[in-house]
Order: structure tokens, then sequence, then C-alpha cells
């Protein structure tokens, strides 16, 4: 009878659960209102949003805002590098951050305290701008794609997680696999990357993401207009949006305007990377928490 009185009193809402319910619920619905009027004013007509610069639903419903971007072909060539980037990047990256913590996580090999110190100062110290910049140059990078795919290709950050993780498999199971007769690449292909799964969908999210995103590095290192990326072309737009004047004939309002012209490059640009969010979801905290405990 007490344990069940116990139980009742564990699942029973108290104040203070109701008070964290109202604050976040308050907290989704203010971050959620700006991203649906985005949507919102992206769909509309120039005499629409001069009418009512906050509504509900598209009161004059047009698509004219993502023609205009098509019609540049911006969009298109910001898309094709960008994507190509995210792709490479990201395996490329997570070849060699899942090289390197497994390598870490073994527990004996020549160097491994003075490389993974070094690897450490990285998280501290870094060249600096210049220094890059001047390196990139010296390498004929300038001007390439494969610039922003080496620059954004390891974090030490990231292989300290998964380093961990790999060090939390139990030794018994590679023991088993060594008495079946597995090597080495064996029993890291079929059973550790197995086990890792969530850390390894957690980063791998987080390294396209970080790759969709770049831009300050894109705009540094890349001058021509058929290389630039996505977020270049967006804020390209952005700038050339805001010195538009609104057409004020008689059809304004079936024409493409500064604002509109804005989320609608805003829209395009998230929403690729967040149909991603709702199939690995589920990892994130799993995989965020798995061999963060120790060092």
């Amino acid at each position: 009878m007490t344990e069940i009185r116990k139980k009742s009193r564990l699942n029973r809402a108290t104040g203070w659960d109701v008070l964290i319910v109202i604050i976040l619920t308050l907290i989704a619905i203010m971050i959620f209102l700006p991203f649906y009027n985005a949507v919102v004013i992206s769909l509309e007509t120039n005499r629409a949003y001069a009418l009512h610069p906050v509504s509900m639903y598209p009161v004059e419903f047009t698509l004219r805002n993502y023609a205009h971007l098509i019609e540049k072909g911006q969009i298109g060539v910001g898309y094709r590098n960008t994507i190509f980037i995210t792709f490479a990047g990201t395996v490329l990256s997570m070849f060699a951050m899942v090289a390197m913590a497994y390598a870490f996580s073994r527990k004996r090999f020549p160097g491994k305290k003075f490389f993974f110190l070094l690897m450490m100062f990285t998280m501290f110290f870094s060249g600096g701008m210049i220094p890059t910049y001047l390196q990139f140059k010296n390498l004929g990078l300038i001007n390439s794609v494969w610039a922003i795919i080496l620059y954004s290709g390891v974090s030490a950050y990231n292989i300290i997680i998964l380093k961990n993780g790999f060090e939390q498999t139990p030794p018994e199971l590679e023991e088993a696999a060594k008495i079946d007769g597995a090597n080495d690449l064996v029993i890291f292909l079929r059973v550790e990357l197995p086990l890792q799964g969530a850390l390894l969908a957690t980063f791998t999210l987080f390294t396209a993401v970080g790759y969709w995103n770049e831009w300050f590095w894109s705009t540094l290192l890349i001058n021509s207009g058929s290389k630039m990326t996505l977020q270049v072309v967006l804020k390209a737009i952005v700038a050339e949006s805001a010195a538009l004047e609104d057409v004020s004939t008689g059809e304004a309002g079936l024409d493409a305007f500064a604002q509109g012209i804005k989320m609608a490059a805003v829209m395009l640009t998230m929403v690729p990377i967040m149909c991603l969010y709702p199939f690995l979801q589920k990892y994130f905290v799993k995989g965020v928490l798995v061999g963060s405990v120790k060092m």
C-alpha cells in the first residue's frame, strides 16, 4: 500500500511541473511565431504586406517572391555548391574523426599522449585568420570549395566525445570477436561502429549543419560567383533586396518585394536542413550524453 502511494506521488504533477511546462510553452511560442510570420511574409504580395505587416495567414497569396529568386539563378548555384560541400565534407570529416577517436580509445600506442595533447591544444588556440588564409593561398586552394571542406574537417571536441564512446564498449565483446577469428578491421566495422550508432548519427548531423551554414570562410576564400555557397548567395540577395525599390504600379501587389524576397530566401535556405531533424532527433539526447561522462 505504501509503495502504491509513493508511485502516485511520483506520477502526480507538482506546481513546479506546471510552471515549467507553462514557461517552456511560452518560449516555444516565442520561437515559433517569428518563424511562422517569415513564412507568411514570403507568400504575400507587396500590397498585402503594407496593409498587414503581421498576419496569421497570407492575405494575398503569391509565389512571386520564390519565383524571383529562382529566376535569378543564384539560389541554384548556391544549392549545388553547398550540397557538394556538405556531402563531401561530412563524409570526409566523419571518416577522419571516427578513425582518430577509435585510435585514441586504444589503450597503448607510441606517442598517444603527445598526439592527444596536441589535438587538445587546437581547442584553445588557433592559427588565426590571416595565417590560415595565407596557408590556403600557399596550397593553391583560394577560390576552391575544397578549402571550405578542409577547414572544417576535424573537430577536437567531437573526437573526444567519440573516443569516450568507444572506450565504454564492453571489452568482453572485443575478446569474443577475437576468439571467433575476427581481426581489428572486422571488430571495428562490425562490433565497435554499430554500438556507436547514436553518436555517429548525432555528430553526422552536427557536422552537416556546420557545413551547410558555413558563411565566414566562404566569403573570404571564394571569389567566383559560380562557386559561391548558399549562405553567401543569401547574403547577396538580402543586400540586394534591401536596396530594391518596391514597384508602385497598378499591379504592384503581384510583384516581388524586398521583405518578401528576404523571407523567401531564408525559407529556401532553412527548410532542406530542417527536414533532417525529425529523422535523427531521437538520437540527440543519447548521442550527446554517451561518452560525455569521462575524459
